[in-house]
């Protein structure tokens, strides 16, 4: 499961060590034989920041969606969510972050309900 979800696609080609430190790297040669072997034309994966919410690869055969706008609060980054119709054609949903709103003022003062 673990090289399942943290392996990302890599422009060199075959495997390699992912500098995550976890999963692997895998190369157009590795998505080009895995779709032909499955009989797929597309590997769409997630769990990976990409700028523009979604990103192609190794010629179109993986594309990777990412669905947290401004991750972590400070990447910038916008979202995206793959939509598919009936005939199973795709298309893309990008979108940006809701602007921060600033937090209310907390009061410190015990409620009476614990006096």
């Amino acid at each position: 499961m673990c090289d399942l979800l943290w392996s990302d696609p890599d422009d060199r080609g075959g495997w390699g060590i992912s500098p995550r430190g976890a999963g692997y790297t895998f190369g157009q040669d590795i998505s080009e034989a895995f779709n032909h072997s499955n009989g797929l034309t597309l590997i769409s994966r997630a769990h990976q920041l990409v700028m523009e919410g979604y990103n192609w690869c190794h010629d179109r055969n993986v594309v990777t969606v990412f669905s947290a706008p401004n991750y972590c609060y400070r990447c910038g980054n916008q979202a995206a969510m793959v939509e598919l119709d009936d005939e199973l054609k795709y298309s893309f949903l990008q979108f940006d972050p809701a602007p921060r709103r600033g937090e209310p003022h907390v009061t410190r003062r015990t409620p009476d309900y614990f006096l």
